[in-house]
């Protein structure tokens, strides 16, 4: 058993954070072989946070439709079950980047405008 999303998830944030770990991104590519379609092969390529987040988002409906058609009583019904959990979890971290990323942003300006009022240009 794999949790594709997990995995998917792994190889995005490595194309956004521009990571170069050969071993992590051989083992996730070997991990989800023959799943790199759908929401999990867009999640695996996505090149930004709000690509992250809208792919991620896709993949957990799918998630929970597989669930939902699992019978209880299927020896794999828990395991679905948990990997919705961690990656609900994993979903809630990306929001968290998201926002931390977007308060640099903001930041940035608000340092920038002090600069410039301590510092007036001249034009």
């Amino acid at each position: 058993m794999s949790c594709h999303e997990l995995e998917a998830l792994k190889l995005g944030l490595m194309n956004v954070l521009g990571t170069e770990d050969t071993a992590a991104r051989e083992h996730a590519e070997q991990e989800l072989e023959g799943h790199l379609t759908g929401p999990i092969g867009a999640l695996a390529e996505a090149e930004t946070l709000s690509a992250i987040e809208r792919h991620l988002d896709a993949a957990l409906v799918d998630l929970e439709e597989e669930i939902a058609a699992t019978d209880a009583d299927d020896p794999e019904y828990d395991y679905l079950r948990g990997r919705l959990v961690a990656v609900r979890d994993a979903e809630l971290a990306i929001h968290r980047l998201t926002a931390q990323g977007e308060s640099v942003f903001e930041g940035l300006g608000k340092a920038h405008d002090t600069l410039h009022e301590a510092f007036p240009v001249e034009e």
